[in-house]
């Protein structure tokens, strides 16, 4: 718990004086430096804020204060970024750190950020002030409080619910994350015109529909990872989408009308004749978009695994790579063939871990020579794949 004190420290001018001057320290010495007044307090802000230089590079630029569990929870200033929602005002039921509520305020003339504990809503409004934002309005209330007594009314209203108990176990239904969106759906309706909701990157894209009927649903990947799914409830058709954010802030994006009809490849034609192989993003797998988005472009077998071809595919959402060689996977074969090897791994939908891979193949993890390990048509196979020519990289948060 981020308490007042640790709060008020931090905004001493000597100690955000100190956090300045050693921002590029290691931590450790700074803890251990006697010449320094709150030197654990001074360490551990620098160790967050160096931590945030790719998630929250705005925040660590401004100095911030980042309480650990809101920083945490918070969303990634690249997620938060792209979020399709504008207007002229807005309502965050759920301030948290406020990365949300930052990017919002790019998009708004005027944000209202909820925040029902008081400690986390002063550090929010200290952080916009760092921050150099004048549009953001932080009220201390729980998101119930604020939508019984407001009279405003809002374009968009955004939500990110807090996924933890009290004991700090993860929930991913929505009925069970606080908010509970779903109860206050009613009177959302009547403040906001719109709603946007981030639930957990765990969280089935179909729930989306059977909760809220008309929507569009997107999931969210960075590096190859997925981060978040999205929920509009907008007025529009039922679709899906997998976007898939470059570390350059680029997008790339694959979407289609809900429900989605999979269309699997059914036998596995000789594994010689595919030249190339594709990792799909980790937005396509969660979405369940893998088969739609290669239809015609490779075979597909199931949304975690492989996506092979002859051609190169025009696909950008994942990582291609031209195969050198594709074998059995047959351990005494392979390890004959690898022992001592160094090299890279990667697998889809395979029964083995990696750890288990290199154990029983007699590799290290690491160098250039690249294999993946894939279940194709439930069979499996090692494909050696060329180091050189791979697209669609995955970019790094």
């Amino acid at each position: 718990m981020f308490t007042l004190a640790e709060f008020q420290t931090l905004c001493r001018t000597d100690v955000r004086e100190s956090i300045a001057a050693n921002i590029g320290r290691n931590p450790v010495s700074i803890a251990l430096d006697s010449h320094i007044a709150e030197a654990s307090t001074v360490a551990t802000q620098v160790k967050r804020l160096q931590r945030a230089s790719r998630k929250l590079p705005s925040f660590r630029a401004a100095l911030a204060i980042l309480p650990p569990r809101a920083y945490e929870q918070s969303s990634s200033e690249a997620c938060a970024a792209r979020k399709g929602l504008s207007g002229v005002s807005v309502l965050d039921l759920t301030c948290g750190l406020g990365v949300d509520a930052l990017a919002l305020s790019r998009r708004f003339e005027r944000v209202v950020a909820v925040e029902r504990d008081e400690v986390l809503a002063m550090t929010a409004r200290e952080n916009f002030a760092r921050l150099g934002v004048t549009n953001i309005a932080v009220v201390c209330a729980s998101a119930e409080e604020y939508l019984r007594s407001t009279t405003e009314h809002f374009d968009w209203c955004f939500v990110d619910p807090d996924r933890r108990d009290e004991n700090g176990a993860r929930k991913v239904r929505l009925e069970e994350c606080s908010p509970d969106v779903t109860a206050l759906r009613s009177r959302i309706g009547e403040v906001a015109e719109r709603l946007c909701i981030k639930c957990s990157p765990l969280f089935d894209v179909g729930e989306a529909f059977r909760l809220f009927g008309d929507c569009r649903v997107e999931s969210v990947s960075i590096g190859g990872e997925c981060k978040e799914v999205n929920i509009y409830i907008d007025g529009s058709m039922r679709s899906i989408a997998a976007v898939a954010i470059g570390s350059d802030g680029s997008e790339r994006l694959f979407e289609a009308p809900a429900p989605v009809q999979s269309e699997w490849c059914g036998e596995v034609r000789d594994v010689a004749e595919y030249r190339y192989l594709t990792l799909p993003d980790a937005a396509l797998q969660h979405s369940r978009l893998v088969a739609a988005c290669f239809a015609g472009k490779a075979d597909v077998w199931s949304d975690n695994s492989v996506a092979l071809s002859v051609a190169e595919p025009s696909v950008t959402l994942g990582r291609t790579f031209a195969v050198r060689e594709v074998l059995p996977f047959n351990e005494k074969a392979l390890r004959k063939r690898l022992k001592g090897r160094r090299v890279e791994i990667m697998q889809r939908d395979f029964p083995l871990s990696n750890a288990a891979i290199c154990s029983r193949l007699g590799v290290r993890e690491g160098g250039t020579e690249r294999w993946c390990f894939a279940r194709v048509g439930g069979r499996c196979f090692a494909f050696g794949l060329e180091d050189a020519g791979a697209k669609g990289a995955e970019s790094t948060e």
